[in-house]
């Protein structure tokens, strides 16, 4: 596959990761109305990753794979609620009872952030690169994760 190939098809899979898991986190502040403001600000990472990566700028690359592995890891290996959405998400199929929508949007949440961090790293690879632009790269995972815990520890219901 040529670069050109490669490029085109990271900057069509990190939009779709992204705006999947935006559906998640509204379909999730649709049922739960204390999440409207987290999850508004949440929104926003995923934006920024969709405009930073149109612009070829390493911070969104950055920003977008540490995002969606912190966010994978704490919902499949601690509190769970990958499982549980797969399962309700099960469920609903075989019996159309339709519960605990917002713990069924962390399922779909989940699966776009795995399109997100194997177009992310991706991308990363396809990168050629000198030693000041990984640490953008760098910088934009840390600037997302600072960002990720403020909005926690601000907008997240008590």
């Amino acid at each position: 596959m040529s670069e050109a190939e490669h490029s085109s098809l990271t900057r069509l899979w990190i939009p779709i990761g992204a705006a999947l898991f935006i559906v998640a986190l509204v379909g999730s502040a649709a049922v739960v109305p204390q999440l409207r403001l987290l999850h508004s600000l949440q929104a926003l990472i995923y934006v920024a990753v969709i405009v930073l990566e149109w612009r070829d700028n390493r911070w969104g690359l950055g920003a977008g794979l540490a995002i969606a592995i912190v966010w994978n890891g704490l919902q499949i290996f601690v509190t769970r609620n990958f499982q549980r959405g797969i399962a309700l998400s099960w469920s609903f199929l075989h019996t159309g009872q339709l519960r605990q929508v917002d713990t069924m949007m962390v399922a779909v949440g989940t699966i776009g952030h795995f399109i997100l961090i194997i177009a992310c790293a991706a991308a990363v690879v396809r990168h050629k690169s000198n030693n000041r632009k990984w640490w953008t790269f760098v910088a934009g995972a840390i600037a997302c994760l600072a960002y990720f815990a403020l909005i926690v520890t601000v907008a997240l219901p008590r």
